[in-house]
């Protein structure tokens, strides 16, 4: 494995994904531009190997359980934005081994790592490994990092992680890392799942432009917010407690009273110009099940081709990417995006 470090080109442009209120930047800020505005640039953190992972456990499963092959080339900390409060957006590239030798375009995906939407880090060795595994298969993977609570709440994360896919669609981006631009897709786990199944569903029409994408992967993800929902597939007062940190609203708090619970769950704008789905979640793990289920029968039922996979057990998110599991996602995302 090859491990370099880049920055990021000139083009990108903010998009806020629900609202698509107008772009606030049409480039990537230097240092010396910020400074003028008296605004410090500083990197999300934690980062980096040691950043917590959203699995917990010490266990070798799930991605732990993937030894990647020789010749894959990391890019890591590539820089895809910079925010209003000086927040620098990074993201690293995975890129299989040989693709320096052919010509023929990529295509990519989005990975989101999860841990409730206030820690984690794409470089920690666990969505690391993921990024290597995507590569394996032969996508560029771009493993990205957003901001995350306390510091931003809902909807900085997944403006960020929209601007991430903008980006790498750009011609400069797309042509730099030898994507095709018409086939990207999205994997995420956990609160990362939420993310990838909000850009899922977020907008309408084609699957080759602005920040959607040409199919979705998620693991575990809470991908309903509204109290309702969180109340009847039994949510515990942990994930009820750490939503509305996210949102900005008391735990518990009536959809009337945090009416961003619906605009942070990918159920809400599904129609059938949304790209397929494929969900997959543990029996026993501390997202509920229903939550899966809900989201699968809610695409099922706007026209959109969703495919779930329930496992035994209590593991969650990159917890239950095993080989059989990844195999499953690699199959699926072969099929939307090759």
């Amino acid at each position: 494995m090859t491990s370099t470090r880049r920055t990021g080109g000139s083009g990108t442009r903010a998009r806020r994904v629900v609202w698509a209120v107008a772009a606030t930047a049409a480039a990537i800020a230097t240092v010396s531009a910020l400074s003028g505005f008296h605004v410090p640039l500083r990197e999300i953190d934690p980062k980096g190997a040691d950043a917590a992972s959203e699995v917990v456990t010490a266990e070798l499963i799930g991605i732990r359980t993937f030894t990647a092959p020789d010749r894959i080339t990391v890019e890591a900390d590539v820089e895809y934005g910079v925010r209003e409060d000086g927040t620098l957006l990074t993201l690293d590239v995975c890129t299989p081994a040989g693709a320096e030798l052919t010509e023929a375009l990529l295509p990519a995906v989005i990975s989101i790592h999860g841990g409730s939407w206030a820690r984690g880090d794409k470089g920690n060795a666990d969505w690391r490994n993921v990024c290597l595994w995507l590569a394996s298969e032969g996508f560029v993977a771009a493993s990205v990092n957003y901001r995350l609570v306390p510091d931003a709440r809902f909807p900085a994360a997944i403006d960020d992680v929209a601007l991430a896919v903008e980006w790498l669609r750009d011609p400069e981006q797309a042509e730099r890392f030898g994507i095709d631009a018409a086939r990207i897709g999205a994997f995420g786990g956990s609160a990362g799942g939420n993310l990838a199944a909000l850009l899922g569903t977020t907008g309408e029409g084609p699957l080759d432009t602005g920040s959607r994408v040409a199919a979705v992967a998620e693991l575990s993800g809470p991908v309903g917010l509204g109290a309702a929902e969180l109340v009847a597939d039994g949510a515990s007062d942990w994930l009820q407690r750490i939503v509305g940190e996210y949102l900005d609203c008391e735990a518990g708090a009536s959809d009337a009273q945090c009416p961003q619970a619906m605009d942070a769950s990918a159920g809400s704008f599904a129609d059938p110009s949304d790209p397929p789905f494929f969900i997959g979640h543990a029996e026993a793990e501390v997202v509920p099940l229903g939550q899966s289920e809900r989201l699968a029968a809610t695409l099922a039922a706007a026209g959109v081709p969703a495919e779930l996979a329930v496992v035994p057990g209590a593991d969650h998110s990159i917890g239950i990417l095993d080989a059989q599991m990844r195999a499953r996602v690699a199959a699926f995302l072969h099929a939307h995006l090759d």
